[in-house]
C-alpha cells in the first residue's frame, strides 16, 4: 500500500490491513498488529523527509509461520531509534509499543530507499 505522507493515512492503513489480514484468521491479535502498524506508519509521516515528493509504503508477508509488515519512508535509517521517555513526555513511546508487543522488531535501509522498520509476530499461521 503506498500512503501520503498525512495524518488522514494512519486511519486508512489500519483499514486496509484489518480487511486484508481477516480472511486469513490469524491466530495473534489483530488488534496488536493493527496498533502496531499504527505507530510505525505514525513515524514514517512524522519522521520521513525528502525534498521531492514521496510516499510512505506498507506491505506485509508471510515469513514461514510468521507475519511480518514493513513500514517504508525516505528517512534516514540511523536516526530510528528506542527511545525512553519520561512518563510527562508527549511523545517516543511508538517503537516501545512494538518492542514491548511484537515478537521481533527490525530498522534499516529501505530496498526503496530511505527507511524500513518492520515488526514480526511468531506463529501467526493457523495450522493447516
Amino acid at each position: 500500500m503506498a500512503l501520503h505522507p498525512v495524518a488522514e493515512s494512519v486511519p486508512r492503513a489500519r483499514r486496509w490491513f484489518r480487511k486484508l489480514v481477516t480472511p486469513y484468521q490469524l491466530t495473534c491479535s489483530t488488534d496488536d498488529c493493527v496498533l502496531l502498524l499504527s505507530e510505525l506508519v505514525t513515524n514514517a509521516v512524522v519522521h520521513g523527509t525528502s525534498d521531492a515528493p514521496w510516499l510512505v509504503r506498507v506491505e506485509w508477508f508471510r515469513a514461514e509461520a510468521s507475519l511480518r509488515v514493513e513500514v517504508h519512508n525516505p528517512g534516514l535509517p540511523e536516526s530510528v531509534r528506542l527511545r525512553h521517555p519520561e512518563a510527562n513526555d508527549a511523545h517516543g513511546r511508538g517503537l516501545m509499543l512494538v518492542d514491548s508487543v511484537a515478537d521481533s522488531w527490525h530498522a534499516g535501509p529501505s530496498r526503496f530507499g530511505g527507511t524500513v522498520v518492520s515488526f514480526e509476530m511468531a506463529n501467526t499461521w493457523p495450522p493447516p
